[in-house]
């Protein structure tokens, strides 16, 4: 039995792991603050760049809807009036916000109408 696998011949088995107790919770906070350091950066470039393409967007809506409006505000909300995404609104001059779009999850660019717009 011992000809058939001589790379185990003399091999007895530990009672007691390899590594200790500190080795593996320094190994696995390793691993955790590597994942971190591999994701973290995507998140909050895709993040800027959302928060900078829906701020853009709102500006050039505000422009078109809203013309007579102080200043244009974006937020990211997850329970708004439009539900959840980045929402654009018009700041007035008396302070008041009015909502102009939902601009979603992943703002896109604005989408204007070709023809003339009735307000109200």
């Amino acid at each position: 039995m011992d000809d058939e696998e001589p790379e185990l011949a003399g091999y007895q088995p530990h009672e007691r792991p390899l590594r200790g107790p500190r080795t593996r919770l320094l190994m696995r906070v390793a691993v955790v603050l590597g994942l971190l350091a591999l994701v973290l950066p995507g998140i909050l470039v895709t993040l800027n760049t959302a928060n900078r393409t829906a701020t853009r967007t709102c500006a050039v809506y505000t422009a078109f809807y809203a013309p007579d409006a102080q200043d244009s505000v974006t937020r990211f909300e997850i329970v708004g009036a439009a539900g959840l995404g980045w929402t654009c609104y018009a700041v007035m001059f008396d302070g008041r916000e009015i909502l102009l779009a939902s601009l979603g999850l992943i703002p896109g660019g604005a989408e204007l109408p070709s023809g003339p717009v009735e307000r109200s």
